[in-house]
């Protein structure tokens, strides 16, 4: 084993340099605070996504001063094609104050090093093939992490840490960290493919995907021009659906990539490589996100929304509010200010979010998605205000996202065939 080095404080450890991670240490650096950001991998570096930004994740990126870099390196896109049971509307993201109309293709191996980059110019320093292995502990309190790199154990001290260290979070684990297995999880796969329509304004989404026997299940198929000669094709399936451990997502993949329509030029011939994919933690299952030093944020925590799959958005909102709080507890020296974290994802989510998941629990049953999907298509003003709904963008001045999601579940529910 390699030498150990020993490193001076640093007011806070990031564990994890994706999406919530470089968010919450860039937000720190600019008030002021120093931070290490560490990150297993070394950029730029592939991962599983859709790669779709929703005009929420634009506002945040444009926030950093990122939206020059969005403009060059992403593929600019005016809404939503929704295509079920032959239909097809066409959706533009809606009008609402301090967010943009529109959103951006971007591969996670251009944003996530953009993102990383930006954090470093505002002073964050960033350790790149660094991965924390094991927290440190100091009278019962987290006070860093032993951190592996270039072969060598670095113990790195640190008044708080924010773990954001992805889906899988080894280091969340670490400090007790679990998953309500109750909640939904959602299973998704994605590949990229050459395709002569790789530059369309919309992002397309089939809410009728089927499995090999042509039944409709619960979740959906996309694709998103990247705009670099590339779409990115996937599938993501909820596990409300009873039978969804028994779902192969290879298979469906390909199923979707047949089933397609042809004008895409999906085939063997045309993919890049083979698809990848992965379990994803939603609605706030993962607790606690909050202990005396430390925080978890992003996928880490299950910050993606049930509604859509969604998680790039809330991966900066969630390490922006604990920037916030950290540079409370910071600057008082009052560890108690980490409770304004768990404070603001209360206030900000917790309604919405247990709608949403009440949502997926009821569209989980395969009779039911037919018949909300099919209704639903025929109507372009209840679309537009599901697109609201799901990608929680509803202005201020109109009913609480909650309260509207909720009329629009009891709704479902008049629908649903008796169980």
């Amino acid at each position: 084993m390699g030498e150990t080095v020993s490193v001076s404080e640093r007011d806070v450890l990031v564990v994890g340099a994706g999406p919530s991670g470089a968010a919450c240490a860039y937000w720190l650096a600019e008030a002021g605070h120093d931070v290490l950001l560490v990150e297993k991998k070394r950029f730029p570096r592939e991962k599983t996504c859709g790669d779709g930004l929703t005009p929420r994740a634009v506002k945040q990126l444009d926030d950093m001063g990122l939206g020059g870099a969005l403009a060059e390196h992403g593929h600019r896109f005016a809404g939503l094609r929704s295509i079920a049971f032959g239909r097809v509307l066409e959706l533009e993201w809606p009008e609402m104050p301090g967010f943009p109309r529109h959103g951006y293709v971007i591969t996670r191996h251009d944003l996530d090093q953009l993102v990383a980059e930006r954090a470093e110019k505002a002073g964050v320093e960033l350790w790149e093939g660094a991965e924390a292995t094991a927290p440190i502990l100091d009278a019962g309190l987290v006070r860093g992490a032993t951190v592996k790199r270039s072969g060598a154990l670095e113990p790195v001290r640190a008044r708080y840490v924010v773990v954001a260290d992805g889906a899988n979070s080894r280091f969340g684990r670490s400090l007790g960290t679990t998953r309500d297995r109750s909640y939904p999880q959602g299973m998704a796969i994605r590949g990229y493919y050459s395709s002569p329509r790789h530059d369309e304004p919309w992002i397309e989404s089939h809410l009728d995907v089927r499995d090999r026997h042509g039944n409709v299940l619960p979740g959906y198929g996309w694709i998103f021009p990247v705009g670099d000669g590339r779409v990115n094709v996937g599938v993501g399936l909820l596990s409300t659906f009873n039978q969804w451990k028994e779902v192969n997502t290879s298979r469906l993949m390909d199923a979707f990539v047949q089933w397609a329509p042809e004008s895409w030029g999906l085939s063997a011939e045309t993919s890049c490589g083979p698809p990848v994919g992965g379990r994803l933690p939603m609605g706030f299952s993962v607790t606690p996100n909050v202990g005396p030093t430390w925080l978890v944020v992003g996928d880490a925590s299950g910050a993606i929304n049930p509604f859509n799959g969604e998680g790039i958005a809330y991966a900066y909102e969630t390490g922006r509010y604990a920037a916030e709080a950290l540079d409370g507890a910071l600057r008082t020296g009052d560890g108690m200010a980490l409770h304004q974290y768990e404070q603001r994802v209360h206030d900000e989510y917790d309604l919405y979010y247990r709608v949403a998941r009440a949502f997926v629990k009821i569209i989980g049953r395969p009779e039911l998605m037919r018949v909300l999907v099919g209704t639903g298509m025929r109507s372009r003003p209840l679309m537009e205000w599901v697109l609201r709904i799901m990608a929680n963008l509803l202005r201020p001045d109109e009913i609480g996202p909650a309260e509207a999601a909720y009329r629009a579940v009891a709704a479902i529910a008049r629908l649903a065939p008796a169980a």
